[in-house]
């Protein structure tokens, strides 16, 4: 499976929603990486964009200054976020980017024309709209312009993605997206602007090939990374042989991947990818988050204060499948303090100590009841639906079982050949949550995997506390 996440732009360093689709792609590579199936998981950051241009323009720092700056600190996210992306794509700076956007452009000619335009742009979505405000709620009113550009013949490609669409060939998940994408196209589609002056750029991006006083488009641009990043043989075999391209996005910029992006590519000549995964916002406060949220929205310093475990368990937990999620520091640590501490670690800590007390730390697995502490087709299924909420609440629901072996059993007042019994059982079951965790928690269930894993000897380590209590405590963990 190959999987993308989109690009930001890096004008400023990351929020709390960048964090969101990089955790769920990481999710989906785990997954999948622990199902034996090859995985390439890739990542990066859109450094050609006007808004990079003008956030250095103010801060009075040279644009290459800032946006190795800034694209340094979504680079730096793979640490503290606990991802495993196999590849991280400058499109300023990759050695094949460039020539890999020209290589799209010459293969597109044909679809492509220069004509004279006037409309309103918006710089945060960094395209043109009818008129204002901003549907994406960027406060900076729409700037008008008029000038020649080079336009994409989108026009031509309607029938053909709507067949692409309603045949599944090319599918968009969940529901609610795909019907949306599908009353944008069916209501006709006009051609787009794919390019804009070079002045208007500030020389910043790449030139249209054979006319250097425009630049690329920066979504043409940044849309060409899923391929442009795939040199040598990678581009056959991530993007011409493998079957699953799966692409994660928020649903902002569903229209450029759903309709732009597989029209640019039917014009080349290239194959599609075959599933769009759409995520919602973060909001705070009702409002959408930002890069101008400030630190309460930055997910480093709230790694920092909580640890990995609590806030990629709560971008997993609570965030819905469609529909905003309001974030809070609160409704964080309440996750954490329900789910970690006081679920998964209490029933480590507790089978543990018991196997130790009554046991004498070994723990006889031949004695184990056949207890179904399975949930593996129950994670695969809610991740094949891009429903991360429904896959990791299995995983917990596992949890909830466990415990509920331990009060219906009750080892502590069974015979020792009933405790034998039930204490293996509950060991299998947590060395179980270990391998199912390790997709959406991976430090947390090597942790996990370590407390009830038998030494040379036999035995299992003494129990410690595998979550602290996060409640009224903003301690770093």
């Amino acid at each position: 499976m190959y999987i993308t996440t989109t690009i930001p732009y890096v004008n400023a360093r990351p929020h709390l929603g960048h964090a969101l689709e990089l955790v769920q792609a990481d999710v989906l590579a785990r997954h999948h990486r622990r199902r034996g199936e090859p995985v390439r998981f890739q990542t990066g950051t859109d450094d050609n964009s006007l808004k990079n241009v003008l956030a250095a323009e103010t801060e009075g720092v040279p644009v290459r200054e800032l946006v190795d700056r800034n694209a340094a600190a979504f680079e730096g996210l793979r640490g503290p976020l606990d991802l495993s992306f196999d590849a991280f794509i400058r499109t300023s700076s990759h050695p094949g980017h460039r020539a890999g956007v020209e290589r799209i452009w010459e293969a597109t000619r044909h679809d492509l024309y220069l004509r004279h335009y006037e409309g309103l742009y918006c710089v945060g979505c960094e395209q043109f709209y009818p008129a204002g405000p901003c549907p994406d709620g960027h406060e900076a009113p729409l700037q008008p312009v008029s000038e020649q550009n080079w336009f994409f013949r989108l026009s031509r490609y309607r029938d053909a993605l709507l067949d692409l669409i309603r045949g599944g060939r090319l599918r968009i998940e969940p529901a609610v997206r795909r019907n949306e994408v599908l009353a944008f196209v069916e209501a006709g589609l006009d051609d787009i602007s794919v390019s804009r002056s070079a002045a208007r750029a500030r020389g910043w991006g790449i030139p249209v090939p054979g006319d250097p006083g425009q630049v690329v488009y920066v979504w043409w641009d940044a849309l060409a990374n899923y391929v442009t990043a795939l040199q040598g043989g990678d581009y056959e075999r991530w993007w011409v042989a493998e079957p699953r391209k799966v692409h994660l996005m928020g649903k902002g910029v569903i229209r450029f991947h759903a309709v732009y992006w597989p029209a640019m590519l039917l014009s080349a000549g290239r194959p599609l990818p075959t599933g769009i995964f759409v995520h919602d916002y973060l909001t705070a406060e009702g409002r959408k988050i930002s890069k101008s949220s400030g630190g309460a929205a930055d997910p480093v310093a709230l790694v920092d204060a909580y640890g990995v475990a609590a806030v990629r368990w709560w971008l997993l937990r609570e965030v819905p499948r469609v529909g905003d999620a309001d974030f809070t520091e609160e409704r964080l640590v309440a996750r954490a303090d329900e789910d970690l501490a006081n679920g998964l670690g209490n029933l480590v800590n507790r089978v543990v100590t018991m196997v130790h007390r009554f046991l004498d730390g070994r723990v006889p697995v031949e004695a184990r009841e056949e207890e179904p502490f399975e949930v593996d087709e129950a994670v695969h299924e809610a991740l094949e639906a891009f429903d991360f909420r429904r896959a990791a609440t299995a995983v917990q629901a596992l949890v909830e079982q466990a415990n509920r072996y331990v009060e219906r059993t009750r080892p502590w007042a069974l015979p020792p050949a009933g405790q034998e019994v039930a204490l293996a059982t509950l060991v299998h079951a947590c060395r179980t949550l270990a391998v199912q965790l390790e997709p959406f928690l991976p430090t947390a269930a090597a942790r996990v995997a370590a407390a009830v894993r038998a030494n040379a000897e036999g035995r299992l380590p003494r129990p410690e506390p595998l979550f602290r209590r996060l409640a009224g405590s903003r301690q770093p963990v």
